[in-house]
């Protein structure tokens, strides 16, 4: 989608609206314009927060764009039946209109376009150091990548499809502060993906190896982050070989596994520990934090959906019939991750793993050490490389939490399936569910009444935008 208004907030957000034929009038000389955000550095250090700010938005990676990925598939039962909060996402009777295709495309446009207006002004200022300009448009290079990967997971067809050839995004790379590019084409799958590879491939030369502290380390780019989401990305388009490239440049050859430069990244002793303030252990890579001053949203936070009152709405608790809590792969008795079941007076058991409501004060989790230690594991079985190293990896999260159950004498499919499932029940809530399907080739599994989809389906993917569709004429529709 593309972002028209041309008003730049004073407190150094960057603001573009959603589509809208309707232009704001120019910018008179006594209004801030981008001249006048770029031209000090301490304008230029506002306006990356504001880019930050804009990322981490609710409907976002603040929470929304979690629990969307998560509910699509079986792992949760929906409680409320309220519209606002998913239904149709979990139904998988979403359309064009409806709330949640609309508004998060219209906020990952947003945070694209603010992207491409802050990669745009920084170039053009001269009064920031030459390192300190390109850190800045690396974080925001690496910002527009994560977006456009989001955008990919819900509204194209998997990578793995057909390599890449499946109609994919208007592929926006510049500033939109009018109509002159409305109408935009959709590129496909492959080119969007050879982007966000571009983007990230140029924040990991340009980050910071280490951004200061451990709060900094986990809310903000540094070189370690990009390439542990380029291993995400890897994985998304079945590139085994790549993945284990990246992976290694952050993870030792044998236990106890750890990134030797950089922010030096390795997973907690206690899980329980990487969700409990502050929330910025080193196995947090990314992050989106808040504070009782800069909130999710009451119906936007990880915590509204997946608690009961009074501590958030509960929209949703485990699916006690079909999610991951009854696969014998969890063995709630020994597994430490059985904090993370709460069932109230109903008899509902719900994920305990965001506890703090209801202002819903928990870091939202983006990326974590020990997804970059999973997708090294999948990718050396899958590429047939050391599966006792793989197993090793498996074994490191696993026993982290279940200390009596490591896994012994698999390989080949059997420690795939193992893999698979450890990610199920380690990234329960934090967005990766539907992506491991997708990227998988599996279909979306049933739950209760709702039916499997399968892939290739119609509803296997979101419909695009009716905003888009509407105000992009050269856009085409997915279904």
């Amino acid at each position: 989608m593309k972002n028209i208004i041309q008003v730049l907030f004073v407190g150094g957000l960057l603001f573009a609206s959603s589509c809208n034929e309707d232009l704001l009038s120019p910018i008179p000389p006594t209004t801030f314009s981008e001249a006048v955000v770029f031209d000090t550095p301490e304008r230029i250090q506002q306006t990356l927060n504001g880019l930050y700010s804009t990322m981490i938005n609710g409907q976002f990676y603040g929470g929304r764009y979690q629990v969307y990925n998560d509910i699509r598939a079986e792992e949760f039962s929906n409680r409320t039946t309220n519209g606002v909060t998913g239904l149709a996402t979990w139904q998988h009777t979403v359309v064009s209109t409806t709330n949640e295709v609309e508004n998060l495309w219209s906020i990952a446009y947003l945070t694209i376009n603010r992207a491409n207006i802050f990669i745009d002004g920084v170039s053009k200022s001269t009064v920031l150091e030459a390192e300190t300009a390109q850190n800045y448009i690396a974080q925001a290079r690496f910002i527009r990548g994560l977006s456009y990967f989001a955008l990919l997971q819900l509204y194209a067809q998997p990578f793995t499809a057909n390599n890449g050839a499946s109609p994919g995004l208007p592929l926006r790379l510049t500033p939109e502060l009018d109509n002159a590019n409305n109408d935009m084409p959709r590129s496909t799958v492959a080119e969007v993906y050879a982007q966000i590879l571009a983007d990230l491939n140029f924040a990991e030369t340009n980050l910071a190896l280490n951004n200061g502290s451990p709060y900094n380390n986990t809310t903000r780019a540094h070189r370690n982050t990009a390439i542990a989401l380029k291993t995400r990305v890897y994985m998304a388009m079945g590139q085994y070989g790549n993945v284990i490239l990246e992976a290694n440049k952050i993870v030792s050859a044998t236990a106890p596994f750890t990134a030797a430069s950089g922010v030096g990244h390795a997973l907690q002793e206690e899980i329980l520990d990487v969700f409990s303030p502050p929330y910025t252990t080193t196995e947090s890579i990314l992050s989106a934090p808040f504070t009782e001053l800069a909130l999710p949203g009451t119906q936007n936070g990880l915590g509204s959906y997946y608690n009961p009152g009074p501590r958030g709405i509960g929209d949703y608790s485990l699916n006690m019939t079909g999610g991951i809590f009854t696969n014998p792969a969890f063995n709630a008795a020994n597994d430490a991750r059985s904090a993370w079941m709460f069932a109230n007076a109903n008899g509902f058991t719900y994920l305990n793993k965001f506890p703090r409501g209801p202002q819903h004060l928990d870091f939202a989790p983006i990326i974590r050490y020990s997804e970059v230690l999973l997708n090294l594991a999948e990718a050396l079985v899958r590429d047939g490389g050391d599966q006792s190293r793989a197993l090793a990896l498996l074994n490191a999260v696993r026993t982290r939490s279940n200390e009596n159950g490591a896994y012994t004498g698999i390989s080949g499919q059997a420690l795939i399936d193992a893999i698979l499932s450890e990610r199920r029940i380690e990234f329960i809530g934090e967005g990766l569910r539907s992506f491991d399907l997708l990227r998988t080739g599996q279909d979306i599994p049933a739950k209760e009444n709702v039916g499997a989809v399968a892939r290739g389906s119609s509803n296997y993917i979101w419909p695009m935008s009716a905003n888009e569709l509407l105000f992009n004429k050269a856009m085409t529709p997915n279904n």
